[in-house]
Parts: C-alpha cells; sequence; structure tokens
C-alpha cells in the first residue's frame, strides 16, 4: 500500500514518536520487563489454587455437606461458576477507568482471602452447615454460605484477568506480550490441574476444612508475593477519565444530532482534504488533527458525533460541549467494540455447552466405577483435570507447531479467527463424544436393571469413558481462549485493554447463566434430567448441544468472513519484518 502520508504529517508523527520513546524510556527504564514476571506469575499461581480448591469441588460439598439434590447442586455450581466469570468485567471496568490494575488486584485479593475464610468455617463449625444426612441446611447456615461464595466470586472477578492486562502492560513489545499470554493460560491451566487433582483429593478423603485451608493458605501467599513485587512493577497512574464515558458521549451526541447530514466518505488517499472540507474534529492541537485517520464508513450514522456546530468549540479549539461533540478517533473506537460484538457473540454459545458438560460430567462419575486399581478412586470433581491438562498440552504444542505447520500447508500463520474456529470444530466433536458415552453409560444401566434402584449405584462401567470427550474439549480451549484474548487485546481501543482482557471472562460468565437456563428449560419441558439420572437421556441433552453449536459455528463463519482486522495485519507483518 502506497504511503498516503505528506511530509508535514511525516514530521509530526516523527516529532511525537520521538517524544514518546524518550517518555516511556525515562518512565519504564527500572520497572516493568522480564522482572516482573515471577511476581506476577506467582501471584496467578496462588490465586488459581484459592479459587479453583473451592470452586472445582463445589458440588460435591453441597451435595455431601448441606444435603443439596445433585441437579440442584449443579444449577448453583453454574450461578457461582458464571458470577467468577461476570464479575471480571466489573473489575476491568473498575481498573481501566478509576484505581488502576494494581489497586484492583491487591483489593480483590483481599476479599478472596475473606470469602475462602468464612468457607473454611463451615467445613469447621459443625454449627455452620447441617447436622445430619437429609437435614434440611437452616437460613444461617445458608447465609453464611452464600456469603463466603460471594466473597469468593467477587476476589476471583478482580484477579483472574485484571492480573493478565497487568502483566502485559510490563512490555513494550507485541511478541513479548504474547509470549506472557501463553505463559499466564499455561499457568493458570497447571494450577487448575494441581486443583483438581491434589485439593480435591485431600476435600474428599482427609476433609474439606484442610481442602479449604489450603486454598486459604493459597490466596495468602499469592498476596504476600503480589505486594512485594510493587517495587519493580511499572508505576501505571489511575485513569484519568472512563473511557466508558467517552463510548457514552458517542452515543448522546449521535442522538443529539441525528438531523444532520453525514458527508459522503472519501478514499484514504484524500484524507488530508476531507480534513479541509469537512465539520469534523479531529482534536485541539495540530499533532492530533494530523496523527487522526478519517472516519470509517461503517457505522457511517456514528459520524455525526464527530461532526462540528455552532458553539461545539472554544475559541482554543477545545470541545466546550462534551456531550454533543467528539472527536473522530472516539467514534472509531466505538465502530471497533461494534464490530466485534457479533464475533464476541459467538463465544456465548460456544461456552454454554462446556458448563453443561462440566456439571453433567461430575454427576456421571458419581454413577460409575472412579477406581484406578484396587485402594485409589478418582474423585467425581477431578474429572474435569482431564480437560485441563488437555488443555495445558495443547497450547505448548500449537505455541511450537502449529504456525509453521499452518504457513508450510497455506503459506499464512494462523489468524486469531482460524484459531477460534478450530476450536469451535473440537467443541462440537467432545459434546457429540459426550453423547456417545452417555448412550453407552444408560445401556449398561438398563442390561443391569438399575433404573430403579434408590441410593448410591455403582456401574460396571469405568468412569475413563468420560475422559475421552474432556480430552477433546481441553484441545479446543486451547484454540479459542487464547485466540480470543489475542484478538480482543489487539483489536480493543487502548484505553480498554483490562477490559478487552476480561471479555472472555464475560463470555464464560454468560455462557454459565445460559448453561443453567438451560438445564432449566430442559428439566421443564422433558424428562431428560431426572434426580435420578439413570432414569432419564442425557444423551438427549448432549445431542442437543451438538445441533446447537452446528448452528453457532455456522453464525461463527459468517461472522468471521464479514469481519475486518483494524491492528493484528500489522503487528503481524512488523514480527515478520523482525524475524526476517
Amino acid at each position: 500500500m502506497a504511503d498516503t502520508t505528506n511530509p508535514q504529517q511525516q514530521q509530526f508523527h516523527g516529532e511525537l514518536s520521538h517524544a514518546e520513546t524518550q517518555t516511556t524510556s525515562n518512565t519504564y527504564s527500572k520497572r516493568g520487563g522480564w522482572i516482573t514476571f515471577p511476581f506476577i506469575t506467582a501471584a496467578v499461581i496462588g490465586l488459581t489454587l484459592a479459587s479453583a480448591g473451592w470452586l472445582s469441588n463445589l458440588i460435591v460439598y453441597l451435595i455431601e455437606e448441606f444435603n443439596v439434590k445433585s441437579v440442584d447442586a449443579a444449577q448453583i455450581s453454574n450461578v457461582v461458576s458464571g458470577c467468577t466469570s461476570l464479575f471480571p468485567i466489573a473489575g476491568a471496568v473498575l481498573a481501566d477507568s478509576l484505581f488502576g490494575c494494581f489497586s484492583v488486584i491487591t483489593f480483590s485479593s483481599i476479599v478472596s482471602l475473606l470469602g475462602i475464610l468464612l468457607l473454611t468455617l463451615t467445613a469447621t463449625m459443625h454449627s455452620l452447615r447441617p447436622s445430619s444426612q437429609g437435614e434440611t441446611p437452616s437460613r444461617l447456615q445458608l447465609g453464611v454460605l452464600y456469603s463466603a461464595l460471594t466473597l469468593g466470586s467477587i476476589g476471583v472477578g478482580g484477579t483472574r484477568f485484571t492480573i493478565a492486562t497487568m502483566g502485559a502492560d510490563q512490555f513494550d513489545k507485541p511478541k513479548d506480550q504474547g509470549v506472557f499470554f501463553n505463559w499466564f493460560f499455561f499457568t493458570l491451566y497447571v494450577s487448575s490441574v494441581i486443583n483438581f487433582t491434589a485439593i480435591v483429593y485431600v476435600e474428599d478423603n482427609v476433609g474439606w476444612g484442610w481442602g479449604f485451608g489450603l486454598a486459604t493458605g493459597a490466596n495468602a501467599v499469592a498476596l504476600a508475593v503480589f505486594l512485594t513485587g510493587k517495587r519493580y512493577y511499572r508505576s501505571v497512574k489511575p485513569p484519568k477519565g472512563s473511557p466508558f464515558i467517552s463510548l457514552a458521549r458517542v452515543v448522546v451526541a449521535t442522538i443529539r444530532k441525528l438531523k444532520l447530514e453525514v458527508p459522503l466518505m472519501v478514499s484514504y488517499s484524500q484524507t488530508q482534504s476531507l480534513q479541509d472540507s469537512t465539520s469534523y474534529y479531529y482534536g485541539k492541537t495540530e499533532v492530533e488533527k494530523l496523527t487522526s485517520s478519517a472516519p470509517t464508513p461503517s457505522f457511517r450514522f456514528l459520524n455525526r458525533a464527530a461532526i462540528q456546530t455552532e458553539g461545539d468549540t472554544r475559541p482554543d479549539g477545545s470541545i466546550a460541549k462534551p456531550w454533543r461533540l467528539c472527536t473522530v478517533d472516539q467514534v472509531e473506537d466505538l465502530k471497533n467494540l461494534l464490530r466485534l460484538f457479533p464475533l464476541w457473540s459467538t463465544g456465548i454459545f460456544l461456552n454454554a455447552p462446556i458448563g453443561i458438560q462440566i456439571s453433567l460430567t461430575v454427576l456421571q462419575a458419581l454413577t460409575m466405577d472412579r477406581h484406578l486399581g484396587p485402594h485409589f478412586q478418582i474423585p467425581a470433581g477431578s474429572f474435569y483435570v482431564f480437560a485441563l491438562l488437555s488443555t495445558s498440552i495443547s497450547i505448548s504444542f500449537i505455541d511450537r507447531f502449529l504456525p509453521t505447520t499452518w504457513h508450510k500447508l497455506t503459506g499464512r500463520s494462523p489468524t486469531p479467527l482460524q484459531r477460534i474456529g478450530l476450536g469451535h470444530v473440537l467443541n462440537i466433536m467432545a459434546m457429540a463424544g459426550s453423547a456417545l458415552v452417555e448412550s453407552r453409560r444408560l445401556h449398561v444401566v438398563r442390561s443391569h436393571h438399575l433404573e430403579d434402584q434408590t441410593g448410591p449405584t455403582v456401574l460396571p462401567m469405568s468412569a475413563l469413558w468420560l475422559a475421552l470427550p474432556l480430552l477433546i474439549v481441553g484441545a479446543g480451549e486451547a484454540l479459542h481462549f487464547p485466540g480470543q484474548v489475542s484478538l480482543y487485546y489487539q483489536e480493543f481501543p487502548v484505553p480498554l485493554r483490562s477490559t478487552a482482557t476480561a471479555m472472555i471472562a464475560l463470555i464464560i460468565g454468560i455462557g454459565f447463566y445460559l448453561s443453567t437456563a438451560v438445564i432449566d428449560l430442559v428439566r421443564r419441558i422433558t424428562g431428560w434430567l431426572p434426580d435420578n439420572i439413570n432414569r432419564g437421556r442425557m444423551d438427549c441433552v448432549y445431542w442437543m448441544l451438538v445441533v446447537i453449536g452446528v448452528a453457532n459455528f455456522g453464525y461463527y463463519l459468517t461472522c468471521a468472513r464479514l469481519y475486518k482486522y483494524q491492528n493484528i495485519d500489522n503487528s503481524r507483518s512488523e514480527s515478520h519484518e523482525d524475524q526476517e
């Protein structure tokens, strides 16, 4: 593509780049970089051990200690999982708008510690849980339990993805940021593997108090290590204003100027003449005007917000009416979010089946033979560890082999959208695998006439069959989770970086809530999920998820075909130039 900037623009760009380089060098010469990596990574490990330590085995805890019915326990677990995935958006908004990442992470870690301490009390004090099997928990007991779950969920919300943004912000180069994200997800999943094996084993075989106590200790250590590294972190100042207010201003200004006619768009090579011949507002200074591009033709109606009218600006060129006039860059920031929204929405039905599979797999495992040898039995809440192991291994494999293999086959490097698309395919395959395993399990139930059996029943069928679809799910997560985070981090406006990394958490949260709604709907209109799952048709639930997944994949392909990258292509080309 030809260079369309004039010599004056190049001079301004050069001066601006030099000034930014000097500022960055002076501000960050003694802070940031890989020296912060051990502190942030240790904090990720400890906080993940803490959060997953109580969340991973929650269904079993509710059933065994609070006498909650199995499907109801799965529903509660889905709601809590949804909260731990939705709250990161609130944490990201606070970090981007008011307090910055460090303050939000510190406060949330303390809240998380209080929540796990309270949950530990429910496991160690007999007065805070039902005293006998079958006894309904009192209001006080439920109040303490739900308070602990709420505090724990809030704590997870302020740390899980905000710390990912803070870690990436310690680096200047996109390559280093990408390496950090790979290590972040690898650390996240390896820590979760430890939870689903060691801590869940302690909870099931040693005691719930010991298991929750380990989670409490991990949280305390993580907080201490994170605070110790403060002198090495880049001292990013808290935001001066909320970028969300800027987005809201664009909407309000557009509505207030609905009667204005939007000028027709011209080619990018005519940007300078467009700025001279139209009344678009590019900024107060000449540098802002010359570094801004012309408004894009997409969502053209929003361009009204940047059209200057009488009284919108002061004599010095600054905005006099902030809710009536915005800069072109602010308008384009909102457009970028609107372009990403269809792609983001496809992730909801990508994650909802995973939430359903997680909870239903625990119920299946409780009815199957979980023995490995004569003395060891796999805890029902630990089966999702197969997905976590698969994700951890797959991330390493994909990072090392996928780019080179894909380049040999296609002549290009894989894009984030292609990685996400492959994740969709594997997710559909995993749901189909779960349906086939459940069909086999129900066949064993019927062949042994165990449909009407009351009380706990162990089928003569190995629960390891449940691991096969979970391994496929894990490989899919290794593709679509990092792919989505990379896409949002690069394509979101810079002031919304914390929100960008938390968008995947919002998808997961909505997916968990949607999975709860789907299970509830299925229970209301079908007989597929009774309390005794041996009398149900859980395989039909999985086949329903396959149909939903195929339809959602078609929607994703349409959105991906229509989407045009704003920033990723440039960064990828720069990366190739660096390698050459």
